[in-house]
């Protein structure tokens, strides 16, 4: 196979990333856009020892899930990948994707593993709390969006469909505000320039929105001015936030954050609980369906009002504090400080005195609780798409809590840490996956897991 051959090829199923694919030859074919059951005229892109990447030239057969994507830049932008599928569909895929990361990842037979059907939105639009755009310059007009898949090309997001229509007004009319006022825009290329980033987040709840305008460093020309406008022109903004990011890199956030004006804050509510939230806080960015999300790590929990539970990658401490009312200890870790600060005041503000929160790592924590003669009967695990640390599982393993609920935004880091897990005695009781995010390929899914031994 070479780049630039053409070739029919029969579209099989989607990728993890939501790309079409095919076997030529024996040969894995990757084909963004492509859907499973379409007949294509595939031309090589790229070719890697073990798979290739192809483009389609033509459909020769439609799939009859294929539709027309709402989105006019859907095709240049990449942040969706599956908007040109119906939404059904979508949801029958992700549920497969996880399928396929248990029979490539794992020794479970994939056939008795209780998979259930994705949870899906009524409304799978809007639904998005939080935006980080990357800014530029092109001509006199300071634009905002998102890299074109495997480019440097910024493509500007005006109205972006999937995010909340408060941060797709808010951060249009920042970049207004900062093209008035003519301040200097970050250049990625030769870094130099000031603003890098405009990220913006609401409160659904709540409708308190908090700005964070992330430079490149300590200064920020016209800062009063830049606050005044932004006062002036929107005035459900309750939070302005600097924070300073001096590396050349394509991480968001830096360690220094400034609190221009308004509160240090915003409120979330999900369900009867509120949240507080600082610039850097992680929290679920679809919280309609986070509620859906957490009520059944609630349900996999399994809690009486006497099991001690840990809350591991606790961020602002949503999930322990979602099981708080039926535990009979909840204590969580997160190793940024920012965000067990907010985890404490959360806590707090619930009148929960069961409830603690340290900063660190769980895989630190969890052996020194056990010297101390505390150990969980219960562990829940959130972590970053790279999965649970190598250290956190041996120490879980170690530490041997009767139940173990893994809440996972990557299927094939689930299936690897499972298979690990399932080596020492845990048993998968059942996967349930929810689309936190409709239009994308990513897909969240919540693992019970039981030891037998």
């Amino acid at each position: 196979m070479k780049v630039g051959q053409q070739f029919p090829l029969t579209i099989k199923r989607l990728g993890i990333n939501g790309e079409g694919v095919g076997y030529f030859k024996r040969q894995v074919v990757f084909v963004p856009g492509a859907l499973p059951e379409e007949e294509i005229v595939a031309e090589v892109t790229k070719v890697s020892p073990r798979f290739s990447e192809a483009k389609v030239v033509k459909i020769r057969k439609r799939s009859k899930e294929r539709i027309e994507p709402p989105c006019p830049i859907f095709a240049e932008c990449g942040g969706c990948q599956l908007q040109h599928m119906e939404y059904q569909a979508t949801l029958r895929e992700k549920r497969d994707i996880i399928k396929q990361a248990f029979e490539r990842h794992t020794k479970i037979d994939v056939n008795q593993l209780q998979l259930l059907p994705t949870i899906g939105m009524e409304n799978p639009w809007d639904y998005r709390n939080k935006s980080q755009l990357q800014v530029a310059k092109r001509g006199e007009n300071v634009i905002a969006g998102l890299y074109a898949s495997n480019s440097h090309k910024l493509i500007d997001l005006s109205e972006c469909k999937v995010q909340h229509k408060a941060t797709n007004k808010v951060t249009q009319t920042v970049k207004q505000i900062l093209a008035d006022l003519n301040i200097s825009i970050y250049n990625e290329r030769k870094h130099k320039g000031v603003v890098r980033t405009i990220v913006t987040r609401v409160g659904f709840e709540t409708g308190q929105v908090q700005v964070v305008l992330v430079t490149k460093d300590d200064t920020l020309p016209r800062q009063d001015a830049i606050i005044e406008e932004i006062q002036r022109r929107l005035p459900e903004v309750t939070s302005i936030i600097q924070n300073v990011n001096e590396q050349k890199t394509s991480i968001i956030f830096g360690e220094k954050t400034i609190h221009l004006a308004g509160e240090e804050t915003i409120e979330e509510k999900l369900g009867d609980l509120s949240f507080e939230l600082s610039a850097r806080a992680f929290f679920q960015l679809n919280p309609t369906q986070t509620v859906k999300l957490y009520n059944f790590v609630k349900k996999a929990a399994e809690l009486t009002g006497n099991e001690k539970v840990v809350d591991a990658y606790c961020g602002v401490g949503t999930i322990g504090l979602w099981l708080a009312k039926e535990a009979a200890e909840v204590r969580g870790m997160d190793v940024i400080e920012a965000s067990i600060e907010d985890a404490r005041a959360n806590a707090r503000n619930h009148g929960y005195n069961h409830v603690s929160y340290e900063v660190g790592k769980a895989e630190d924590w969890l052996p020194r609780w056990k010297k101390e003669g505390w150990k969980p009967d219960v562990v829940v695990v959130d972590p970053p798409r790279t999965g649970c640390d190598d250290k956190l599982l041996e120490t879980i393993m170690e530490v041997k809590p009767k139940r173990m609920v893994y809440v996972s935004c990557n299927p094939s880091t689930l299936a690897k840490d499972v298979d690990r897990l399932s080596k020492k005695g845990y048993k998968v009781k059942l996967i349930q996956p929810v689309d936190m995010f409709p239009w994308t390929a990513q897909v969240e899914s919540v693992t019970e897991l039981v030891r037998e031994l």
